[in-house]
């Protein structure tokens, strides 16, 4: 047991800590110190989430809000992440987009929401549109930082043997802004998971956000707790999955 721990006991605690807020919360449901209206206990959510994964409901939801946040990730985070590094190799650059990312990361997104269905409409268009720019800021301004934090003798060692722009794009800025790069991501991730929740409660028919709403009218709290859940759960593999792949792939980072 020892030797498995000292293996995998990061992970242990991970999955331990909310499963003993969830023990916590059934205790308190149960014994109705809260009130179990308006915080049903998790097992009445389990039978409600087994419910709507019977029907097919739940998947079908879980999809299309996936899809969204795939596509939208794809065309905000691959555009930050090159910008990013470009600005962090180019002053120039640096110095002529900075003040446009200063003034308008402040916007909160959500309040762009309007705007975004005016310009793109209530179809999916306007669900990505929101994701992608969440995704955009964190993944451009830790890919700039990645880049700065660069010792500039490791530039200056790649050009004295002859390295193309490209070859130091890919052989020294990716690979030493790679940490950052992966703060960015998660981030990114986090916020893309919040706006396609926030767009799809607006002029949307399926997803995540479309069926926790929809159960607001209904009164129907177990559902939306099971929606909540869900994207919470996404976060949480979501978060594993990038701790996994900045091992794999950054060996040399601390754990």
């Amino acid at each position: 047991m020892r030797p498995l721990l000292e293996r995998h006991g990061d992970r242990v605690i991970s999955v331990l800590s909310p499963i003993l807020l969830l023990v916590v919360w059934e205790i308190l449901a149960r014994f109705h110190i809260i009130n179990p209206l308006f915080f049903p206990t998790p097992s009445s959510i389990a039978a409600k989430f087994m419910q709507l994964a019977g029907t097919g409901e739940l998947w079908v939801n879980i999809g299309v809000s996936l899809r969204r946040l795939f596509w939208g990730f794809v065309i905000g985070g691959i555009p930050a992440l090159v910008l990013g590094i470009v600005m962090g190799l180019s002053r120039p650059v640096r110095l002529f987009v900075n003040p446009l990312v200063a003034s308008t990361y402040p916007i909160p997104k959500s309040a762009l929401l309007p705007l975004v269905l005016l310009i793109f409409g209530l179809d999916e268009n306007s669900k990505i549109a929101m994701v992608a720019m969440g995704v955009f800021y964190p993944v451009l301004m830790n890919s700039v930082t990645g880049v700065l934090q660069i010792p500039r003798i490791y530039f200056d060692v790649g050009k004295n043997f002859g390295a193309s722009r490209w070859k130091i794009f890919l052989t020294i800025a990716l690979p030493g802004a790679a940490p950052f790069i992966f703060t960015g991501i998660k981030l990114g991730v986090g916020m893309g998971l919040i706006l396609i929740s926030i767009a799809e409660m607006v002029g949307a028919s399926s997803g995540l956000g479309y069926m926790i709403w929809n159960a607001w009218q209904l009164m129907d709290v177990e559902t939306m707790y099971v929606g909540l859940f869900i994207i919470a759960f996404l976060g949480f593999v979501f978060s594993l999955f990038l701790d996994e792949a900045e091992r794999w792939l950054l060996p040399w980072r601390p754990a």
